[in-house]
């Protein structure tokens, strides 16, 4: 028999960033689509077909933006949100955890931001994505950790 004990406030602010970077991870499908629209550029024949003004291009430099931060989010969200779960599962300090959530949401926030919505030059982005990744490789060396 396994038990697990997880500090309730830690595992409630977990839960909340959670669903927090669930909902930042579909808001990009719409900030894309807005995109589209702006541009009139789109991927798929029928889609242009909508406006006679619109067409079909895989390659809009302002699309592939927000494409590629979408990207961005779906390899590092999903893995955070795993090692996360299972740093909490470790018993961490309570303080440092939450705000370590806080750091990921927030990286990955201005990580957008910066990348697809007021485009900012470099360090911002970069910056932006270590923190966040950085903030992973923490987690999952310390559950690594717990088991040694």
């Amino acid at each position: 028999m396994v038990s697990f004990e997880v500090d309730e406030v830690l595992f409630r602010t977990y839960v909340f960033y959670t669903a927090v970077l669930v909902l930042k991870v579909l808001a990009m499908a719409p900030l894309t689509a807005k995109q589209r629209f702006a541009k009139m550029v789109f991927a798929n024949p029928e889609d242009a077909k909508m406006n006679s003004k619109s067409k079909v291009k895989y390659d809009d430099a302002d699309v592939e933006r927000v494409r590629r931060a979408h990207l961005n989010d779906l390899e590092n969200i999903p893995l955070f949100i795993i090692v996360c779960f299972g740093y909490l599962l470790t018993s961490p300090n309570v303080y440092l955890a939450t705000n370590l959530i806080r750091l990921f949401v927030a990286s990955r926030i201005i990580h957008t931001i910066v990348y697809a919505v007021v485009v900012l030059p470099q360090p911002a982005r970069g910056l932006s994505w270590f923190a966040g990744f950085a903030t992973t490789i923490y987690m999952a060396v310390q559950v690594i950790l717990s088991f040694v």
